[in-house]
């Protein structure tokens, strides 16, 4: 039996504020510390944990990474996270951190309960939950409605419930922090990021620390090492739908559909960029990430797209044994046309 427990990061934040790019810069600088990492993804294409296999680093080999892809961690704990976490400690080398990062839609106060399941918590503790924000998202008043209207609302009906599922989750994920990461400041300018600040504060009632980065960089000594043991504490932490249902209704997401788009070679990159960002424009598409197959090019094209936001670069060579295709997985609200949103992509191609 080990005599210290293993400590367990879980990394948190809404869709597309930089969580897999956070966790790249941190494999790459976590001092020789050996990590094994759970990633779990809203959607049927693992596209975060073929990014990060492909960091190269030493301390997080390819079997280190398990991927989960049956649905979000916080509704799959007893049929995926629990075995995935006991096959994980019965390995000969056990690894001295495990980072696990959550879909954009998870709930995290699940998932750390989880840690106290009696064959987990003799071994492993929560060092810390960390959440990652997207500040431009928030500066641009993406989880927030129009104040005065809601306000207004609330005057003439105070029955109403005037949170939308976003903003909802939003703030679930705020709650559940240790230490909040307000990533991307470099797309704000200062009266932003202090709009931000106030905006982020006023959406829990715990104050945990928060910090400023650019491009998910932030030092494995101020990710790793918490110690808060944030198990012992679940219970101060619940989500608007623990509040709302303490009989244990079961939490879904149906408010939310993600699908994948395969294609083949697009001969025109630019194009079909300029392209996706009119059709997440028109369809109120939340989230867009996946690899283009560049007809020509040798190279993979990475793709991420959050808003109208969209990354793009060519990250790794295809491999010899890999069949070229462009694969997209859309992520959006229940009402979005999954059809229209479907053919307005494939006729990009």
């Amino acid at each position: 039996m080990n005599q210290q427990k293993i400590p367990a990061t879980v990394i948190t934040g809404f869709l597309g504020a930089g969580k897999t790019t956070m966790i790249r810069n941190l494999l790459t600088n976590a001092g020789g510390k050996k990590i094994a990492l759970i990633i779990n993804e809203f959607g049927d294409l693992g596209v975060d944990g073929e990014v990060l296999k492909g960091c190269g680093a030493d301390n997080c080999t390819e079997d280190d990474i398990i991927e989960l892809t049956n649905g979000c961690i916080c509704c799959t704990v007893a049929d995926d996270f629990i075995p995935t976490m006991t096959k994980l400690l019965e390995r000969e080398q056990r690894p001295d951190h495990i980072v696990i990062e959550t879909s954009g839609l998870a709930l995290p106060q699940p998932l750390v309960a989880a840690f106290n399941w009696p064959d987990i918590r003799t071994q492993v503790t929560v060092d810390g939950v960390i959440t990652v924000v997207d500040s431009a998202a928030v500066a641009a008043g993406r989880f927030a409605d129009d104040h005065d209207a809601v306000e207004a609302a609330r005057g003439a009906d105070e029955s109403l419930d005037h949170e939308s599922p976003i903003e909802e989750l939003f703030e679930d994920q705020l709650t559940c922090a240790d230490l909040i990461v307000l990533n991307k400041t470099d797309l704000i300018d200062a009266a932003g990021l202090i709009r931000v600040r106030d905006e982020v504060a006023s959406r829990t009632v715990r104050k945990p620390v928060m910090i400023e980065a650019k491009n998910g960089e932030v030092s494995a000594g101020i990710l790793l090492g918490l110690g808060i043991g944030t198990e012992d504490d679940v219970a101060n932490r619940k989500s608007h739908h623990e509040l709302e249902h303490e009989d244990g209704a079961p939490h879904d997401h149906d408010e939310f559909d993600s699908f994948v788009v395969e294609l083949g070679p697009v001969a025109d990159p630019a194009g079909f960029i300029a392209g996706l960002k009119t059709i997440i424009a028109d369809h109120d598409v939340l989230r867009l990430k996946g690899f283009v197959d560049v007809a020509g090019k040798p190279m993979r094209l990475q793709i991420q797209a959050v808003g109208n936001r969209i990354d793009h670069y060519f990250d790794r060579a295809w491999a010899p044994s890999e069949t070229r295709a462009t694969r997209l997985v859309v992520i959006g609200l229940h009402e979005m046309d999954q059809d229209a949103v479907r053919a307005a992509i494939e006729a990009l191609a």
